[in-house]
């Protein structure tokens, strides 16, 4: 039996990476997207020497349109095959509220991580061979369920996204499944400071914050759903469930 192809964009580090490497112990064969040459994370080499998994590195800019359009045959012609799943990780963070707001930081925010996924979906299926019905899984964010002031042009294009896999679904209709996981506060970034992630771990309903592999978890579970199409998976502590006012990063900082 042919092991199924994933192409999973961002899929070399931090939350990508965890993806990844749950997909290589559920047995598939990986395209691994990064936008510039780089080593994996060790949670996903680590995966990949313990599975024997192939994996290919896939460089493109998805901020080009071209690069986006390029990407999909690429991994089809490296592989002879079109990918089973498709997992849109890959995205552009910037900080900024109303006032910063500017038509070219919207448009590179919109063409990242609302368009490029939505164009990689189109080209997968228009690609699927005949009895191929591939999954697509978007990863957004907790807070297209309560939305914050906070990196507004991110938060447009991730709700944009969100709105889009409800979509795709509808119009892909049995060609294909389309599913969104919404993950919470995560990895940290530097902006946070000294104990701030355990602070803001007791804010969450379930009194903690979601890891990694619990998102991977989510992730594989909609590849394999057959049949689940249009939904979203909250992987956040339940952080949806209790408005929070800001982003995470303002919070809980003393």
């Amino acid at each position: 039996m042919t092991q199924k192809l994933a192409l999973v964009t961002g899929g070399l580090h931090r939350v990508g990476a965890a993806i990844a490497a749950r997909l290589a112990r559920e047995g598939y064969v990986l395209a691994l997207h990064k936008h510039s040459l780089a080593d994996p994370d060790p949670i996903l080499s680590d995966a990949l020497a313990e599975t024997g998994a192939e994996s290919r590195h896939f460089i493109a800019d998805l901020s080009e349109a071209s690069e986006v359009d390029a990407l999909v045959p690429a991994v089809a012609d490296a592989f002879g095959r079109t990918p089973d799943l498709l997992v849109n990780n890959a995205a552009l963070f910037a900080e900024g509220e109303w006032p910063e707001l500017t038509q070219a930081g919207l448009a590179a925010m919109m063409q990242l991580n609302h368009h490029a996924p939505v164009m990689l979906a189109k080209a997968l299926v228009a690609r699927a061979g005949e009895g191929q019905r591939p999954a697509i899984v978007n990863i957004v964010d907790q807070r297209v369920a309560q939305p914050v002031p906070d990196q507004i042009a991110y938060s447009l294009s991730k709700s944009a996204l969100w709105q889009a896999t409800a979509i795709l679904a509808v119009a892909f209709g049995s060609r294909a499944r389309v599913n969104a996981v919404a993950p919470g506060l995560t990895l940290p970034t530097d902006d946070y400071v000294p104990g701030q992630m355990e602070r803001l771990a007791q804010r969450m309903p379930l009194g903690a914050l979601p890891t990694p592999a619990q998102i991977a978890d989510a992730v594989a579970y909609l590849a394999r759903a057959e049949a689940v199409t249009g939904q979203t998976i909250f992987v956040d502590g339940g952080a949806h469930l209790a408005p929070m006012g800001r982003d995470f990063v303002a919070l809980e900082r003393d």
